[in-house]
């Protein structure tokens, strides 16, 4: 699609929903002009009109927090755009994921769950420390109690794995993965960086033989 096809508003600007391209969780919803959209095709990272400023603005400029480009696209009525990205640190100015954390409506017994929710929670617990948690005493042991724990429960995994316990190893690899987030926490190694190093094992060199193949 050509930019000469998209629909600006009457002060020049188009509505740009950014989205995560891992998580596909939605990030922001800001406003770019013609340049701005034309600087974001040339660089491969967002830039956007500040329409309180008036002014051109690229994001992670003075944060760090950069977007990098994954695809661009716009509604049927070309006059939004959807633009898929690969950030660095937060997309928020509050320095949370996404600008949208604040529930104006949630239905009822709806449960929301992602990994990257359980990281989050499990964060806390560190921060937090609440009394009676059993993710407090986890990290109140400390890395070796930690450790154990992942052993233990990859153990467990084998176990179920060999009995061909569908059920079983459905729960152990549950327990496995729950401990080994409380590892990355206690690490310091955020989901970002493990789907990094496997996203990297993707990228096969024709000339050798993939290490890892996936």
């Amino acid at each position: 699609m050509d930019i000469g096809e998209l629909k600006f508003d009457e002060n020049g600007l188009i509505p740009a929903i950014v989205q995560d391209v891992h998580t596909k969780e939605v990030l922001t919803l800001a406003y770019m002009n013609r340049e701005s959209l034309e600087i974001t095709l040339e660089e491969k990272r967002t830039c956007f009109f500040s329409r309180s400023r008036q002014e051109l603005w690229r994001k992670g400029e003075t944060s760090g927090n950069v977007q990098h480009v994954v695809s661009i696209r716009s509604d049927c009525d070309s006059d939004a755009l959807l633009i898929e990205v690969d950030k660095e640190g937060p997309a928020c100015h509050l320095g949370t994921d996404s600008c949208f954390q604040t529930p104006l409506f949630v239905e009822e017994g709806h449960i929301s769950f992602s990994l990257n929710d359980l990281y989050r929670l499990l964060e806390g617990r560190n921060e937090q420390r609440p009394e009676g948690s059993y993710t407090t005493y986890l990290f109140e042991k400390g890395r070796e109690k930690i450790l154990k724990k992942v052993g233990e429960e990859t153990s467990e995994v084998l176990i179920a794995a060999m009995k061909d316990d569908h059920k079983e190893t459905i729960y152990e690899l549950a327990d496995l993965l729950y401990h080994a987030l409380v590892l990355m926490v206690d690490a310091g190694i955020a989901p970002d960086d493990v789907r990094k190093e496997l996203a990297s094992r993707h990228v096969v060199d024709h000339k050798k033989k993939q290490e890892t193949p996936v």
